[in-house]
C-alpha cells in the first residue's frame, strides 16, 4: 500500500521556524512530483508548494521568501522548511505525491500563536 506519512508540525510563535517532512513508501519516489497543501478550519485547502521530479519548483505568493521545499530521492522524504511564520500560516499541512494519480498523507497541525 501507499503510504505518506507527514511530521514535524506543532506550535511555534510568529516570526519561528518550523521543519515538516513526508516520507513516502509503496512508490517509486523520483519519478513522483511533490507538494505541500494547507487548510484552516472552514477554509478551502490551497497549495502552498511543489517540486517536480526533475526538482523545478514553484510557491505561492504568500509563502514565497519565507517557505523552502526540498526532496532527498535516497530518503524517499520532501520537506518544507518554514521561516518567518505568521498566524495566518495555521493551518493542517498535507503532503501530496502525484504521478499517474495523487496520494495524500494524514496531514499535520502547524499552529502559529503567541
Amino acid at each position: 500500500q501507499v503510504q505518506l506519512v507527514e511530521s514535524g508540525g506543532g506550535l511555534v510563535q510568529p516570526g519561528g521556524s518550523l521543519r515538516l517532512s513526508c516520507t513516502a513508501s509503496g512508490i517509486v519516489f523520483s519519478i513522483y512530483g511533490m507538494g505541500w497543501h494547507r487548510q484552516a478550519p472552514g477554509k478551502q485547502r490551497e497549495l502552498v508548494t511543489t517540486i517536480s521530479s526533475g526538482g523545478i519548483t514553484n510557491y505561492a505568493d504568500s509563502v514565497k521568501g519565507r517557505f523552502t521545499i526540498s526532496r532527498d530521492n535516497a530518503k524517499n522524504t520532501v520537506y518544507l522548511q518554514m521561516n518567518s511564520l505568521k498566524p495566518e500560516d495555521t493551518a493542517v499541512y498535507y503532503c501530496k505525491a502525484d504521478h499517474l494519480r495523487a496520494y495524500w498523507g494524514q496531514g499535520t497541525q502547524v499552529t502559529v500563536s503567541s
